[in-house]
């Protein structure tokens, strides 16, 4: 359950308070009582989309500004302070017409019983992989979902962290390290920016050439989750935890260079399901303009439907691409601008916007930083 003893919503490193602590939120949440009288299409947008409403048109703008700081703090310590209750994200979910394809989703891969879609290569399933997996598996002492991460445990509040440059500044860490699973993505540091992204991960999904090259990084890790891009990438993952290196061929085939060692025990490393992938692509197309071929999900998406399955309540923290603002930091730890993101054609990043804004819109998950 979440600790509230070191919340609050002043900046650690300023001796003022960023709102008085009689303050209430301005924001509208989905923490308050469910039996509290309030309209519903208030009740689940929140301020900064009620705050573009075009009065004319009675449309939302596509552009909602980040939350400011204090406001970022605010919201998350209303969120955290609230009663967590049992099936929040399930619920609200029901709204959604893709909602039947979002719940009940394995999340990693078990020796047995699972069904892994022999029918697709990866990364939407692992067609052509058997071999290749079941030498990986057998390198797992552990299998499946931990203890801590089933359903049958209490009331569980996830964020997922993600890169995007609206969480710079936002001064959102000490936040993030109270939610019971924090879940990153690939080599996204907290080491040096732990103001902004705390300190602690329940899961990191990587890939090989994602992963983090910084031995530091895993200090405060619970799992990494290997998420299969290409059969290699299970043997990849087979020689970190054996600690035997690729060959010399084998390391040809990566795009670019892949760490050898992460100096975590084997008992912490897991196999994403490839149905998380799968189910996100999916539900992207029925928001995608690109009809007619399969949609590979950032990691950040599949993260999102992810933490759907483990979790109560899901905020995210990091989220939002602003394509009409190219000279925007498109991460919060280094430089590369916005601009970036018309060169790659993998993803469709577009489609991504409008699920999570569906997903916010409906109360499934919370926007913290405010950029979706």
């Amino acid at each position: 359950m979440v600790s509230l003893n070191r919340l609050s919503v002043e900046d650690p490193q300023d001796v003022s308070p960023l709102l008085p602590e009689a303050a209430e939120p301005k924001v509208t949440t989905p923490v308050e009582h469910e039996r509290e009288a309030m309209p519903r299409k208030d009740f689940f947008i929140s301020r900064y989309y009620r705050r573009n409403l075009d009065k004319r048109t009675h449309s939302y703008s596509l552009l909602p500004p980040p939350l400011p700081p204090q406001e970022v703090l605010n919201l998350s310590a209303w969120l955290l302070s609230g009663r967590c209750q049992r099936r929040w994200c399930v619920e609200r979910l029901k709204q959604l017409p893709c909602s039947s394809a979002l719940t009940d989703i394995p999340v990693f891969l078990r020796r047995e019983g699972s069904t892994a879609c022999w029918d697709a290569p990866p990364p939407l399933g692992l067609h052509g992989s058997q071999e290749h997996l079941t030498r990986a598996l057998a390198f797992l002492p552990q299998v499946g979902l931990p203890e801590t991460l089933r359903r049958d445990g209490g009331c569980r509040r996830c964020v997922v962290v993600g890169s995007g440059g609206v969480l710079h500044g936002s001064r959102l860490g000490l936040h993030i390290d109270q939610y019971d699973v924090i879940i990153r993505m690939n080599n996204a540091p907290v080491l040096g920016y732990e103001r902004d992204a705390g300190s602690r991960t329940t899961i990191r999904l990587i890939y090989p050439e994602g992963a983090s090259g910084s031995a530091d990084e895993y200090n405060k890790t619970s799992i990494v989750a290997l998420v299969v891009f290409k059969t290699l990438d299970l043997d990849w993952l087979t020689s970190v935890i054996s600690k035997q290196p690729l060959g010399f061929w084998s390391k040809l085939w990566f795009w670019k260079e892949v760490v050898d060692d992460i100096p975590l025990r084997a008992e912490n490393f897991r196999i994403l399901h490839p149905e998380i992938i799968r189910k996100t692509g999916e539900v992207l197309q029925k928001y995608s303009q690109k009809q007619g071929r399969s949609i590979v999900p950032t990691l950040g998406a599949g993260a999102v439907v992810m933490a759907l399955q483990l979790c109560d309540h899901v905020s995210l923290a990091g989220f939002g691409y602003n394509m009409q603002h190219p000279h925007a930091p498109l991460h919060y730890y280094e430089t590369v601008r916005m601009a970036a993101m018309k060169a790659q054609v993998v993803h469709d990043v577009s489609s991504e916007k409008l699920f999570l804004r569906e997903l916010v819109a409906a109360g499934a998950v919370s926007d913290l930083t405010g950029a979706l």
